[in-house]
């Protein structure tokens, strides 16, 4: 089994017509991902690598019958891009990888989440992916392999290494949820922890954090209180200076005694999660879970 994305995934990319929704679009395409329309408001039916666009995500739900839709919409727009799929009927999964969507325009994406029953993942985020079936997002689908070990991350370069490391030990992973580091998202490490623990052939996860906000505290809380499925972590930024934006939005410690890395840490270790100090590590710690 996987979360999120599987084989019955049929994917609408907004602005497919754009460079990267282009590309990306061909990237998912040669992975396999059932990529089925794109939609761009007034480019309706023109064809992008020989997939159909329609004007809207309704129109491709509708026509196309989509149920997922990945937001490659410059951030001046992609906030009301997230709105549309919102708002699409059929839609139960929306990927925004845009960068630099305004924090004002996500706040407004934020409370339109809590009246639908639809899963956002991101923005600024690398996407999801189900080895070997489907990937949504910008990821690089030859590191991955099938199987048994779900990964939830803040970084998409962490992602990648932590990934790379499995992999070249022989441990497959069953999905890959890359959150985004901005400060408003909308599947939180909660969120992702709450679909792995569900998953029966999910046998281990892997979270890895970063620096801001408290986010990964919480998330100790509840694996603490709630998981039976065993987890591993990785925390970056352990050595960033108090007050300084370091990568993403989201990755800034205010200095409240809470948001540094060894806040994190402790945190994770006290409610039963081995944290590693290099990507290495964690591959040890989820083979030693294993």
């Amino acid at each position: 089994m996987s979360v999120l994305v599987d084989e019955d995934t049929r994917v609408v990319v907004q602005g497919i017509t754009g460079g990267e929704g282009k590309f990306h679009t061909e990237q998912m395409l040669e992975y396999g991902t059932n990529v089925v329309a794109g939609a761009v408001p007034g480019r309706g039916g023109q064809e992008v690598a020989g997939v159909p666009v329609f004007d809207t995500v309704q129109g491709a739900a509708r026509e196309a019958d989509a149920n997922a839709a990945v937001v490659f919409v410059p951030p001046a727009f992609a906030g009301d891009a997230c709105f549309e799929a919102l708002d699409a009927k059929g839609i139960d999964l929306v990927v925004a990888i845009t960068e630099g969507i305004p924090t004002q325009d996500m706040a407004r994406v934020y409370r339109k989440l809590q009246e639908t029953d639809t899963h956002l993942v991101g923005p600024n985020c690398p996407g999801v992916i189900t080895p070997g079936v489907a990937k949504l997002g910008i990821l690089p689908g030859n590191i991955f392999s099938s199987g048994n070990v779900g990964l939830v991350s803040r970084s998409g370069t962490l992602t990648y290494q932590v990934v790379d490391n499995l992999t070249n030990r022989g441990i497959g992973q069953s999905t890959a949820i890359g959150i985004g580091g901005d400060p408003i998202i909308g599947t939180d490490f909660i969120g992702a922890l709450e679909q792995f623990e569900a998953d029966p052939d999910t046998h281990a996860v892997v979270m890895c954090g970063e620096i801001g906000g408290e986010d990964e505290e919480e998330a100790a809380r509840f694996i603490g209180e709630h998981m039976d499925t065993p987890v591993a972590g990785f925390i970056a930024g352990r050595t960033a200076p108090p007050g300084k934006r370091m990568g993403h939005a989201g990755a800034i410690v205010s200095g409240s005694g809470t948001g540094t890395a060894q806040s994190k840490i402790t945190a994770l270790e006290d409610n039963g999660v081995p944290v590693g100090d290099t990507p290495e590590e964690v591959a040890d710690h989820v083979e030693d879970l294993l």
